[in-house]
């Protein structure tokens, strides 16, 4: 996996998941998790500026949670919060060691090749399972992935990816 470089681009929110809709009729939410675990977002006390309290976080063991939130009475209410990301300020989660980062760090960020020719920008982070996935927006044309190895993005820093010319579609 490549390192950055440089300390990566500090964005002030980070999205750890998203409602994608209502579970049962008491006010719980499904969620879709883009962090690693439902840990991280049992270790929050409120989302979205402290719109949002979590009153119990638990897996639906697979692969998201189920949340409730003080705010949220009932089905109606929950089913009103489809496609509302949680936030929380960068500082509320834990320190990165050297080798990690956060998918924010890497979205915005221009993209040029090794010579430094603009590609364009990343506009998407995805892991199927085997590694992340950078979607590249170029300047001109239809977007396109690429894998987060070293041979593919060769280094990224605070104010660019750099690309491999042999991953250019």
């Amino acid at each position: 996996m490549p390192s950055a470089s440089d300390t990566p681009v500090a964005r002030s929110e980070i999205v750890l998941a998203a409602i994608i809709g209502a579970h049962g009729v008491t006010g719980e939410v499904r969620l879709k998790l883009f962090g690693d675990d439902v840990e991280t977002l049992k270790a929050q006390k409120s989302f979205n500026d402290g719109a949002l309290t979590p009153t119990k976080i638990r897996s639906d063991n697979k692969g998201g949670a189920i949340a409730r939130f003080a705010e949220v009475a009932d089905r109606t209410a929950a089913e009103a919060l489809r496609g509302t990301v949680l936030t929380v300020s960068r500082s509320a989660l834990p320190p990165l060691d050297e080798d990690e980062f956060y998918h924010a760090d890497l979205i915005g960020l221009p993209v040029v090749t090794e010579g430094g020719e603009p590609i364009g920008m990343t506009t998407n982070i995805m892991n199927y399972g085997a590694t992340d996935i950078v979607e590249i927006a170029p300047d001109d044309g239809t977007p396109f992935l690429v894998p987060l190895i070293p041979a593919a993005v060769l280094d990224w820093n605070s104010e660019r990816l750099v690309l491999a010319r042999a991953f250019l579609p």
